[in-house]
C-alpha cells in the first residue's frame, strides 16, 4: 500500500482530480477534511489509498477507505464527507467503467458459469462498497505504477483496468454490475435513460420520453428510479445541473449567468436560489472559493 500512496501522490501534482495518460482514469487528492455536502457521483470504481469518505444515499451510509472500494453502477447524485489526518492527504484512483469491457467479461463469467447473482435485491442497487483483496490491491498498484510511464499506460494500461474490472465482478457485492448489462433488469433499463439525462440535462424533462426509453410505463419508471437513486427524475435533473454549474463556475470561471443558461435555467436568480439552497452558498461564493471543488468523489 506505501507505494501506492507514493504513486498517487507522484501523480497527484494537484488538489481535486487529476487526469493520466490513461484514458477513463485519474487521481484524485484531498489535503484537508471536509464536511458532509452534496455532490454527483460518476458510473465507476472508487479506490482509496490513504485517507477514507463516506457517502450517503436514501437514509444510508455507505464508507469507503484503503479496506474498501466504492463502485457506482449508475451516475448518482449524493451526499459524501471526507476524513483526512494531518499531513495524509486522501489519495484515490478512480476508474470510469468501460461499459463494452464489462459486457464482455459479464459473457465470459456466463460462459464458465460463474455469474454472480442477479436476485430482485441487486437490481436496485446503483451503488455498493466492497472489500479490497490481496488480489485486487496487486492489481491497482500495478496500474499506479504503469500510470507514471506514458509508454507503460499506452501498452499496458487496458489490460490492466480489464483485471481490475475482472476482480470487482468476483466480488460478493458485484450482483449490481451483472444486471447492469443485462437488458431485462431494471437498472439495464436506468442506465439506458440515465445516459440520456447526461447527455440532454440542459433540456426540457419530458418523463414519457425518458420513460420510453427506458421501455417502462411512466408510473413504474418513476417509481425505479426513486427506488435506485434516491430522487425523482425532476429532483435527478436539478442536482445534476447545479453540479454541472458549480463545475462551470469554478473550472472554467464563467459568470453566472451564463453558467445559468449553460445548464438550462432560464432565470438567474431562480438558478441563485436553488443553488444557495442546494450547496449553502451563493454562486458567486462557489465561484471565489476553488477549495469547496470536489468532483469525483
Amino acid at each position: 500500500m506505501n507505494s501506492l500512496i507514493e504513486n498517487l501522490d507522484e501523480l497527484a501534482q494537484q488538489e481535486g482530480y487529476n487526469r493520466t495518460d490513461l484514458d477513463g482514469v485519474g487521481v484524485f487528492k484531498a489535503s484537508e477534511t471536509s464536511s458532509r455536502a452534496p455532490m454527483c457521483y460518476g458510473q465507476g470504481i472508487i479506490i482509496i489509498a490513504q485517507g477514507s469518505k463516506r457517502v450517503y444515499l436514501d437514509q444510508q451510509a455507505y464508507d469507503y477507505n484503503p479496506d474498501n472500494y466504492l463502485v457506482l453502477a449508475l451516475p448518482l447524485p449524493a451526499e459524501c464527507e471526507t476524513v483526512v489526518e494531518p499531513g495524509k492527504p486522501l489519495l484515490a484512483l478512480l476508474i470510469d467503467i468501460d461499459m463494452s469491457q464489462l459486457n464482455e467479461l459479464v459473457r465470459l463469467f456466463d460462459e464458465h458459469c460463474q455469474g454472480n447473482c442477479r436476485g430482485k435485491q441487486a437490481e436496485n442497487k446503483g451503488l455498493f462498497v466492497s472489500q479490497c483483496n490481496e488480489e485486487l490491491s496487486c492489481v491497482v498498484e500495478r496500474l499506479a505504477q504503469c500510470l507514471r510511464s506514458p509508454l507503460q499506460a499506452a501498452i499496458l494500461g487496458k489490460g490492466l483496468l480489464r483485471e481490475i474490472l475482472f476482480h470487482v465482478l468476483k466480488g460478493s457485492q458485484a450482483a449490481p454490475l451483472f444486471s447492469l448489462v443485462s437488458h431485462n433488469t431494471h437498472l439495464a433499463r436506468l442506465e439506458r435513460a440515465l445516459k440520456y439525462l447526461h447527455e440532454n440535462y440542459a433540456e426540457s424533462l419530458d418523463i414519457d420520453q425518458l420513460a420510453g426509453i427506458a421501455s417502462m410505463s411512466p408510473s413504474t419508471f418513476h417509481r425505479n428510479f426513486r427506488q435506485v437513486t434516491a430522487s425523482s427524475p425532476i429532483q435527478y435533473v436539478k442536482k445534476l445541473r447545479l453540479n454541472r454549474a458549480r463545475e462551470l463556475l469554478m473550472d472554467k470561471g464563467i459568470k453566472v449567468k451564463q453558467a445559468a443558461a449553460k445548464v438550462g435555467y432560464e432565470s438567474p436568480t431562480q438558478f441563485s436560489r436553488e443553488f444557495k439552497r442546494y450547496f449553502g452558498q451563493s454562486p458567486q461564493e462557489v465561484s471565489m472559493d476553488r477549495s469547496s471543488l470536489n468532483i469525483g468523489l
